[in-house]
């Protein structure tokens, strides 16, 4: 065999050895998180116990993760986005501060790298998530993402959690939050640090009104990635 057609055979395989490549990584991915699964839970801060009224719930959940209850930790939500609440909590406990040891430890290392480096692309934290939600009952994921969602920072200090941040920008426990002012924190956590209510309040209000749009049945997410919610925009905007 020649060596133009040595490379042309080596170039036809390629692909299929990538393929085994990524199904191999992700079945190591999957084997793993359930085998660390509650190492990790033991490692992770203590939350504190956030208890949302239904309201709530129906608002954060129809802005973050609308198909929350349906999925099996991976959507494609209208307005979703590349997240879910079991992907963003699978997210903080394999891949957060949490330092596991051992074998654990260094494959704990290698996907964090893989996340750092690719998170817009890689399925490793997918696969998490599929993981956790089948071990986890939802409820539970709820109310880890309510207490551990980053809420920015304020007076130097972070946030995290929505009980904290109620404290801190509204200065009244959640369960004391009005309709509006719940909102106005959901609206925060796609990007709480541009969605600031003392250093963007003109952002923060025009999201909490595509909110409120959205919620009302004015209008809807155009497609999967649209977690500006376009079509909700104000027409004082």
């Amino acid at each position: 065999m020649t060596s133009n057609a040595l490379q042309r055979k080596t170039w036809r395989r390629l692909p299929t050895l990538l393929a085994l490549v990524l199904v191999a990584y992700l079945a190591v991915a999957a084997a793993w998180a359930w085998m660390v699964l509650d190492d990790a839970l033991s490692l992770a801060v203590p939350t504190e116990t956030v208890m949302l009224s239904e309201r709530q719930a129906v608002v954060l959940l129809r802005v973050e993760d609308p198909t929350f209850y349906d999925h099996a930790g991976l959507s494609l939500g209208q307005g979703q986005g590349v997240a879910t609440i079991s992907s963003a909590v699978a997210r903080d406990l394999f891949l957060g501060d949490g330092r596991l040891d051992g074998v654990p430890g260094m494959l704990q290392a290698v996907y964090r790298g893989v996340f750092a480096c690719c998170k817009r692309i890689d399925l490793g934290r997918d696969v998490m998530a599929l993981v956790l939600d089948a071990r986890m009952f939802k409820a539970e994921q709820l109310a880890r993402y309510t207490a551990t969602v980053y809420m920015g920072t304020h007076q130097g200090r972070q946030l995290t959690g929505l009980a904290q941040a109620s404290r801190s920008y509204l200065g009244k426990p959640l369960e004391a939050a009005t309709d509006e002012e719940f909102i106005r924190l959901v609206a925060m956590i796609k990007a709480p640090n541009h969605y600031h209510p003392s250093r963007n309040p003109a952002a923060l209000a025009e999201r909490a009104a595509r909110i409120q749009a959205l919620l009302l049945g004015r209008c809807e997410p155009g497609g999967w990635f649209d977690t500006d919610f376009e079509g909700c925009a104000s027409r004082s905007a």
